[in-house]
Parts: structure tokens; C-alpha cells; sequence
């Protein structure tokens, strides 16, 4: 079966659990019109809304913030940061990828601020994009609420005495993602790279992949020590321990998708007969196992 049949057959599979991972993303994304401002260290600060994780570098020269989460929390974004300086002391947004639970926030912030990103995210907020998964389509951004400044592989930017790098992960969580390291604060945020504690939603359509998005991840331990904060994508606050856990939970279950896949189970199913019982605690999240087990499938 070529390639393009096989993700008709997996798109078919998504498609009939739309409306049950919909409850799911749901439940995930409660509804809430304020943050949660959590203290990293004296300079970093952790925003939770509704989408994902932000985070914020705040010092003399201005504020840095990475992702900014949906358009309909921008007004409650904007009344979160003012005690740390308002939006007129934006300095940078990063956008760790495209997904609009990470980027709407820019079609407001980005008056203020440049936008930076890999230039694959600029690519795609140019254009419509469908997360069929999900049956979302988003429309081109407005010039105000695109990247100005893009990179390649790896770049670096100084604010309020911190080295901030960017690098790009390929092929993980979309085709173009970023993680966003603190280096001299021993902080680093992994965008969707990174859901702690649960299935990660992988946007296969997109560029993305489980198995490349393990080996990523793997890639990167040496960036991280036991002192390290990790902000992930979405969940509470990591540390290394955290993030292993989740490395070895994409490489068990992509595994034993792997092993069913080889015997010549179909999809369906390799979803009906489900995974091994240490991986139940993972879908206290917004996927269930059958939605992951389709993900991970799609991957291989």
C-alpha cells in the first residue's frame, strides 16, 4: 500500500473518533479567562491558560514570551503580564509551532513585539492549514501576527542576561518546532515537544512523528541535568525524570504498535485489542488509547 492510501486508511480511523477526542480536548482545555503565573526563578515566570504552556523572561530590557496561547485569551494574556511590565514592553514572542493554542495570541501581541519562529511555522501561518484530526482549519495570518524573524537549525538571542537558543526539532510534533532553551537559568521549554504525563497529540498531517519524536527528545537529554525545569508543551512544570518517562513511553507503545503492525493486524484492530496496562495512566489527558494507538500507527 503506498503511502498516500495509508494515511487514507489512518484518516479514517481519526475521523471516527473525532467527536470522542474532541470531548477529550474539551475536558484538557477547560474553559478560563485568567492565568496561573507560577515562578520559575527570579526572571522566568510560567503562564497557564488555556492552551499551552508560556513562558515569560522578564528583566530591564523587556519581556520575552514563548507562545501566547488562543486568540480568546489575549485580553486575559495582556492584564497577566502588565505586573511584569504591559505589552508595551514586549520584547520578542516566540512561537514554538504553528497550532493556534500556541500562536492566535500573535494577531494582538504582535503589534508590540517581532515575532520568532522556524520558518516553516511562518510557511504555514501564510497559508490554510487543516488539522483534520480534529477538523479544525485555520486561515492565513494576518502580516502582523506572522514571524518576522526566522531560522533554520539553531539561533540565539540576548535578553536580560540570559542566552535564550532556539533550536529546531524536525519531523516531532509538527515540522516545525522549536525549543526554547534558558541556558544561563537552567530553563528550557519543549513546547509540544512535551506533554507531561499524558499522550501527546502528534500532528502526523503536518510534518509530525512519534518515533522521530522520541528520538528527539533523546537527542536533547544532554542539554538537561537533574536541576533542569522543564516547561513542557502542556501539564504541570518536569523535571529530567519527567521527560524520560515520556521518552520511554513513546518508544514502549510506538514498540508494541510496531510488533501488532508487523503480525499484519489492521489498525482497527490493533486499537480493539489496546496496549500493555502500564501505559493507563497516560490517558489522563485529552486522548484516549485508541486515538494514540491511531497516532502512533500513522508514524510507522
Amino acid at each position: 500500500m503506498n503511502i498516500k492510501n495509508k494515511l487514507k486508511v489512518v484518516a479514517g480511523g481519526f475521523l471516527a473518533l473525532t467527536i470522542q477526542v474532541a470531548c477529550y480536548a474539551d475536558e484538557h482545555h477547560a474553559s478560563t479567562k485568567s492565568y496561573k503565573v507560577t515562578d520559575i526563578s527570579p526572571s522566568i515566570k510560567l503562564l497557564q491558560g488555556k492552551g499551552g504552556n508560556i513562558g515569560a523572561l522578564v528583566g530591564k530590557q523587556g519581556i520575552l514570551l514563548v507562545d501566547d496561547d488562543y486568540g480568546e485569551m489575549s485580553d486575559a494574556l495582556v492584564e497577566a503580564i502588565q505586573p511584569l511590565g504591559g505589552q508595551d514592553k514586549l520584547a520578542y514572542i516566540i512561537n514554538t509551532h504553528w497550532h493556534g493554542d500556541h500562536t492566535q495570541g500573535n494577531k494582538v501581541l504582535g503589534h508590540h513585539a517581532p515575532i520568532v519562529a522556524h520558518d516553516n511555522v511562518r510557511q504555514r501561518l501564510l497559508t490554510q492549514q487543516e488539522i483534520a484530526l480534529f477538523g479544525m482549519t485555520t486561515e492565513p495570518y494576518p502580516e502582523v501576527a506572522l514571524p518576522s524573524v526566522t531560522y533554520h537549525h539553531k539561533m540565539n538571542l540576548y535578553i536580560n542576561d540570559e542566552q535564550v537558543q532556539l533550536i529546531h526539532l524536525p519531523g516531532g510534533h509538527t515540522d516545525g518546532d522549536s525549543i526554547v532553551h534558558f541556558k544561563n537559568s537552567n530553563v528550557i521549554h519543549l513546547g509540544d515537544h512535551f506533554f507531561n504525563g499524558f499522550f501527546p497529540f502528534v500532528d502526523v498531517q503536518n510534518g509530525g512523528n512519534v518515533v522521530q519524536m522520541a528520538k528527539n527528545l533523546r537527542g536533547i537529554l544532554d542539554l538537561i541535568d537533574e536541576k533542569t525545569v522543564i516547561i513542557p508543551g502542556h501539564g504541570p512544570l518536569a523535571d529530567k525524570a519527567d521527560l524520560v518517562a515520556f521518552i520511554e513511553m513513546l518508544e514502549g507503545t510506538s514498540a508494541e504498535v510496531k510488533a501488532l503492525k508487523d503480525k499484519g493486524l489492521s489498525l482497527e484492530k490493533i486499537q480493539a485489542k489496546g496496549l500493555s496496562s502500564q501505559w493507563d495512566s497516560w490517558t489522563d489527558g485529552f486522548l484516549n488509547t485508541p486515538m494514540w494507538i491511531g497516532i502512533v500507527y500513522s508514524s510507522l
